[in-house]
């Protein structure tokens, strides 16, 4: 799938200045240039229309969270050996012992699948998920596994899983952005988690930050009916003015940019004021009236984009003073997990409640595991582990209530049915009706894709 290549960067930069709505202004402004984002066909039939990707960043521990393994409890203590990137040549980690988990693992749901005292409400919803055990990555620092998760690149900048699905199936809302990222703050990697890098800008990804305005200077300075005749006059002069210039696209574009940033003033701030959600609903995401921050906001504006139709919507959890990132002390987890667990137990039974999670999927990650052991066994913290992770689907497309692979006895490896980076990634394009092979891009003399020369679909994964 390859599109026209024309100079956009000066359109752009005529069009709004960089600002926060730039994404969703130049998706009209490129659909009347001859780009269009209207819906191309796609690949296989979709079974998914949108995603909600959660990301916790740092790196959660898999075997204190949703990877059991009772053996790592019984050999706490005991000395092995690892080759691994972490403590290679690492003063202080020449001899390594076995750490146990901290909390214990039950059974819920129908389907059985074990979960951790961290995570009691996600736990409600295990029959509604595909549980992946046998996750690895390709790089052990953080700002290289992050990029690699979210770009499928672990070394240079390349277009996001965002920006691709964006690309790939244009967008639903032409007023709003097709591809919106919600984090207080940015995480590892920074802007290059929802970069378009080389695809044409209207896919980049806009960043939402929780708060009063989380869109900046989105709302109308002037009374709409007055910025109707404004922009009313306005077109007139300029469409006399293009009648001598019909040759000339880039005016006609930007003329259609000030048309889409009015629209988009009406269905930005109605997307994000939760004015009209129940006090039922509020609660379920664990929210207050007025509340305006937390991850609790982050996931149910996520559901009400979804709602309207926006394609792609990551959740960052940058929300508390600390990261998953437990080098000091596993029991960061604790408040860590208590931020998110709630309202990510709330947003699948929303999505349930109303229909719609049999059209969007929900993918929740991290960029890699903990280590199960430490250079003592009494030590607090963990480790970086890109050998062996857990991250989770569920919704459209996904077999509900399957655990998918394992690690071996003590979470050291991703032994059965692994599952890399490049897999999950073509996985989700897949359920969103897209072949990872035939997504493509024509850039600097080839064709460049987001699993690059890799990845396979996880056919157990899908319903």
């Amino acid at each position: 799938m390859n599109t026209s290549t024309i100079n956009r960067r000066s359109v752009l930069r005529s069009a709004v200045g960089g600002s926060l709505l730039l994404p969703g202004i130049v998706q009209q402004l490129l659909a009347d240039s001859g780009d269009s984002l209207a819906k191309p066909a796609v690949h296989f039939p979709a079974r998914a229309k949108n995603v909600i990707f959660l990301f916790m960043t740092g790196g959660v521990s898999h075997v204190d969270t949703f990877d059991p393994k009772p053996q790592l409890h019984r050999d706490h203590g005991k000395e092995i050996n690892a080759d691994h990137p972490e403590i290679k040549d690492r003063p202080g980690y020449e001899r390594i012992f076995l750490k146990q988990p901290q909390w214990e693992f039950t059974r819920h749901g129908h389907c059985g699948t074990e979960v951790s005292a961290l995570f009691p409400h996600v736990a409600t919803c295990v029959d509604d998920i595909a549980m992946i055990r046998s996750m690895h990555t390709s790089h052990s620092n953080h700002y290289n596994a992050t990029l690699g998760m979210h770009t499928g690149s672990f070394a240079f900048s390349r277009p996001s899983l965002g920006s691709w699905m964006s690309y790939g199936l244009g967008t639903e809302n032409r007023n709003l952005p097709g591809f919106v990222v919600i984090a207080p703050q940015q995480t590892y990697a920074g802007t290059q988690v929802y970069a378009n890098d080389f695809l044409p800008a209207a896919h980049q990804g806009t960043l939402v930050v929780p708060g009063a305005e989380p869109v900046a200077n989105v709302k109308p300075r002037v009374p709409v009916d007055r910025q109707s005749l404004e922009l009313a006059a306005l077109r007139a002069m300029n469409q006399s003015h293009l009648q001598a210039r019909s040759a000339d696209s880039e005016l006609s574009a930007r003329m259609k940019s000030f048309e889409t940033a009015f629209g988009m003033q009406m269905a930005v701030p109605d997307a994000f004021d939760f004015s009209d959600e129940t006090a039922e609903t509020l609660d379920s995401y664990a929210l207050q009236p007025g509340q305006t921050t937390g991850f609790g906001w982050q996931c149910l504006a996520a559901r009400r984009l979804v709602e309207r139709g926006v394609r792609f919507v990551e959740l960052i959890d940058t929300g508390s003073s600390n990261n998953w990132d437990a080098h000091g002390d596993m029991m960061s987890h604790v408040a860590l997990a208590s931020n998110v667990d709630q309202p990510i137990a709330g947003l699948l039974k929303d999505l349930k409640r109303r229909g719609m999670l049999d059209e969007t999927l929900v993918v929740w990650t991290t960029e890699f595991g903990r280590t199960p052991f430490n250079n003592t066994a009494d030590a607090k913290g963990r480790e970086h582990h890109p050998w062996a992770f857990t991250s989770w689907m569920a919704g459209a497309g996904v077999r509900p209530g399957i655990v998918h692979g394992a690690t071996d006895e003590h979470g050291l490896r991703a032994v059965e049915q692994p599952v890399h980076v490049h897999d999950l990634h073509a996985t989700i394009l897949r359920l969103m009706g897209l072949d990872h092979e035939r997504l493509t891009f024509r850039h600097a003399g080839r064709d460049y894709r987001l699993t690059d020369v890799h990845g396979n679909v996880v056919q157990n994964l899908l319903a």
